[in-house]
C-alpha cells in the first residue's frame, strides 16, 4: 500500500508538484514571488482582458441648449403687421410654414430670400438669423421658430436599460448617465454593469462603477451616438483546496488576490498551504520583455505566502486579471492524513475479514 501512495487521492496539487522545474533553463514557465519589493514592477506589466480599443472619452461640457443639425425640421411663424407684404394677403398678419427639413448641406429655403445656413445653431440664433434676412425684404417681419430634433440630434439607448429605445437630446450637455437615467437605470440583473459607447464607427468601453465614481468620465453624447450595457465578461478560475472550485465573474472592476481568496469561499483549514497560493496567467506573445518590464515568458505563476503581514498586504494589492487561475496549493499534511486514513481502512478491512473467517 506504501509503495502505492505516488498516486493519492487528494483536493488538490501541492506545491512542489506544481512549480516541480522552474529552475530549470528550459522550463517553460516562469515564477515570480508577490512581494512589496517586486509588486510596483509586477503591477506595471501588461493587462489581460482589457478594454476594447479606444479607451473611453472623458467629458466635455457642451452648450446647455439644442443645436440644429441636418435632418431636423423647423416650423415657422412669420408675423407682418404692414398694410402689404409679400407673403401674408390681406387681413392676414401671419403666415405658417411647417415641417421646413434642413438639408445636408446645414441649409434651409425660404421664399424671397433663397438658402439660409441654420446648421450647428442654436434655435434661438437660427431664428435671429432667419429674421435678419427677411427683414431685409420686409421691414417689419416678426419670426417664431420651433425646432424638431432629427435623427443627428438624437441617440439611441440599446439595452441593458429597463426602457431602451432612441431618445431625443434635451440641449448638448447631455451625458451617458444621464441618458441611462432616461431610460430607466441599469438592468438590476447585469452583474458589473459595463457601458459600451459606439460613435464614429469606434467602440469606447467602461464601466458603470467606473462613471459614479469619476463625474469626469462621465461623457457628453453627440448625437447618432448608440450606448448599451452588458455584463462584464471576465472571471477567474477557482481550483484547490478552496472553499469553492468554480468560474467566478468578476464583481466589481478591480478584484485582488485576497478578494478573489474569498470569493472562492477561503483556504480549506485541512488541506490548504497558505504559503503557497499560485495565480497562473498565459501572456501574449507581443506582451513579453526581457528588461523587466514585461514577464519573460507566456506562461506565469505568481506566489503568494499568506502567512506574513508581506504577503497578506501585497495580496490586497495584486489585481487578478481576466482568466487568471487561483490555486490554493494542497500542504503535505493533507497527503499524510490520506495514507493513515488509507492504512486504517485497509487495516480495519482485514480485521473484519480475519472475524469472518473465525
Amino acid at each position: 500500500m506504501v509503495a502505492s501512495c505516488g498516486d493519492l487521492p487528494a483536493g488538490g496539487p501541492n506545491a512542489g508538484q506544481i512549480l516541480a522545474g522552474a529552475d530549470k533553463e528550459d522550463a517553460d514557465f516562469a515564477v515570480y514571488p508577490v512581494t512589496r519589493a517586486t509588486l510596483p514592477q509586477l503591477s506595471s506589466w501588461p493587462t489581460r482582458g482589457a478594454s476594447p480599443a479606444g479607451g473611453w472619452i472623458a467629458r466635455t461640457k457642451g452648450p446647455s441648449s439644442q443645436i440644429i443639425e441636418a435632418g431636423d425640421t423647423l416650423d415657422l411663424a412669420i408675423w407682418d403687421n404692414g398694410d402689404s407684404s409679400l407673403l401674408t394677403q390681406s387681413g392676414q398678419k401671419v403666415v405658417e410654414m411647417k415641417g421646413i427639413r434642413v438639408s445636408p448641406a446645414g441649409e434651409v429655403f425660404l421664399p424671397y430670400v433663397d438658402q439660409v445656413y441654420v446648421a450647428k445653431m442654436s434655435p434661438d440664433r437660427a431664428r435671429n438669423t432667419i429674421q435678419a434676412e427677411f427683414s431685409q425684404i420686409i421691414p417689419s417681419a416678426q419670426v417664431q421658430l420651433s425646432h424638431h430634433a432629427g435623427r443627428e440630434s438624437s441617440v439611441d439607448l440599446v439595452s441593458g436599460v429597463n426602457s431602451p429605445g432612441n431618445y431625443v437630446m434635451p440641449d448638448r450637455d447631455f451625458t451617458v448617465l444621464s441618458l441611462l437615467a432616461m431610460g430607466g437605470g441599469i438592468t438590476k440583473s447585469l452583474r458589473n454593469p459595463q457601458v459600451r459607447l459606439m460613435r464614429g464607427g469606434k467602440l469606447y468601453a467602461t464601466s458603470a462603477e467606473s462613471l459614479l465614481k469619476s463625474p469626469s468620465q462621465d461623457t457628453t453624447l453627440r448625437g447618432g451616438d448608440k450606448v448599451y450595457v452588458e455584463d462584464d465578461s471576465r472571471y477567474f478560475l477557482s481550483l484547490g483546496a478552496t472553499g469553492r472550485e468554480a468560474q467566478i465573474p468578476f464583481p466589481h472592476d478591480k478584484v485582488t488576490a485576497l478578494d478573489a481568496a474569498s470569493l472562492a469561499g477561503g483556504l480549506n483549514d485541512t488541506r490548504a498551504n497558505p504559503k503557497s497560493v499560485l495565480i497562473l496567467r498565459n501572456y501574449k506573445p507581443g506582451d513579453l520583455r526581457s528588461d523587466g518590464s514585461g514577464p519573460g515568458k507566456e506562461r506565469v505563476i505568481f506566489a503568494l505566502d499568506l502567512t506574513t503581514a508581506d504577503g497578506l498586504f501585497s495580496a490586497g494589492e495584486f489585481l487578478v486579471q481576466d482568466r487568471d487561475l487561483v490555486l490554493a496549493t494542497q500542504t503535505s499534511l493533507a497527503n499524510t492524513k490520506t495514507i493513515i486514513g488509507l492504512f486504517y481502512d485497509a487495516v480495519g478491512i482485514s480485521t473484519r475479514l480475519d472475524r469472518l473467517v473465525r
